[in-house]
């Protein structure tokens, strides 16, 4: 073998742990170099970006595994963060904290996970507890904040202006905007509308924005056609008994918007109990595009919310304030997008006389 064929070859594994000396030797680097690279500490700034992917791409060859408690006790940081979510089952909950595990593992950073299912007594103590285990910050999903944190905290759906706390907030006009000049320019003017939870973090701020959208789109929302969620269970049986809600007061309408996609597709299943058909006879409308949005029957319009871009920009956020890189703000906005599929329709002639004489009773009465 010549030089220039060893020269080609990379790095060899062997049955020795593989150590940062290790490493350094191989690419004839210093030990210091390669701890920055690995670790991204601040000394890393000075580092050139090809020489750290080379440093990188070698310690995943030769599995390198690092002293996580040396380095703890080195350099007296845990590189551990805390997530405070509503709920992990959830759909919501569980694409924000895979969005958040997808940047924490770039980072080399842990995190621990505790649920508050919206009581503020847990989230007191489970805030404190975090911090006792020596997290370096916070982040937080679908909960309200009522006070200034004592770490670094970011707030995903989070709505309340609290210092030190940067909320990743979804721009809700804008969503609310398009669901609702779609459902207009579709014929539709009577709507029904599904309103969030009063826990939930997002409720008061997307009701706003849809008086204030309705009102500027000549919509008229009816207190009749308006029912709050009340149930806090993670499933399409959110949707189903508020539909049926709607149902039994016998008043008429062609569209329905829900607060988010769960409770759309129990809605879809009380409207077809009902004999009433979608989009024929009733257009409808959800909130985040979750996967099963795409799965429903029929497939589901939605405003899309980027729930795992969301847990991305709150760890990369989180991270950036931790180790100095970025400077504290109070607020990042995100924008929707829209997606049409087969849940709604142009308001047909056959429609528009059920909603005269009232859809809902031409199907229950038969």
């Amino acid at each position: 073998m010549n030089p220039q064929q060893k020269k080609k070859e990379g790095p060899r594994k062997n049955g020795n742990k593989t150590t940062l000396k290790t490493i350094a030797a191989y690419l004839k680097l210093s030990p210091g170099t390669v701890s920055a690279a690995l670790n991204n500490s601040a000394a890393a700034r000075s580092i050139p970006e090809h020489t750290k992917r080379r440093i990188r791409a070698v310690a995943g060859e030769l599995n390198y595994l690092p002293n996580l408690i040396a380095r703890t006790l080195r350099l007296r940081r845990s590189f551990t963060i805390g997530v405070i979510a509503e709920e992990i089952g959830d759909v919501y909950g569980s694409q924000v904290i895979s969005g958040i595990e997808k940047c924490l593992s770039r980072q080399n950073y842990l995190f621990l996970t505790v649920i508050h299912r919206h009581d503020p007594r847990l989230l007191e103590n489970y805030s404190r507890m975090l911090v006792e285990r020596g997290v370096e910050g916070i982040i937080t999903v679908d909960a309200s904040i009522l006070a200034k944190p004592s770490l670094p905290t970011v707030a995903v759906a989070g709505h309340r202006q609290i210092p030190g706390v940067t909320n990743i907030v979804l721009d809700h006009k804008r969503a609310v905007r398009l669901a609702l000049e779609h459902l207009k320019g579709l014929g539709h003017e009577e709507i029904a509308f599904l309103q969030g939870h009063v826990f939930s973090s997002d409720s008061e701020v997307r009701w706003k924005a849809i008086s204030e959208v309705a009102a500027e789109l000549g919509i008229r929302i009816r207190p009749e056609l308006t029912v709050r969620i009340e149930s806090t269970v993670s499933t399409p049986e959110v949707g189903y008994p508020v539909t049926k809600e709607f149902l039994a007061r016998r008043e008429p309408f062609t569209a329905l918007f829900a607060y988010n996609d769960i409770s759309a597709i129990g809605a879809l299943w009380a409207l077809r109990e009902a004999g009433l058909r979608v989009p024929q006879d009733v257009s409808v409308v959800g909130f985040d595009d979750i996967p099963g949005a795409a799965y429903a029957n029929p497939d589901l319009t939605t405003v899309r919310q980027p729930l795992l871009r969301m847990g991305e920009i709150a760890a990369e956020t989180l991270v950036s304030q931790i180790e100095g890189r970025e400077e504290y703000v109070p607020e990042i906005i995100v924008e929707p997008e829209f997606v049409i599929r087969k849940s709604t329709a142009r308001l047909s002639e056959r429609s528009a006389q059920h909603e005269i004489g009232n859809p809902c009773l031409s199907a229950l009465d038969g």
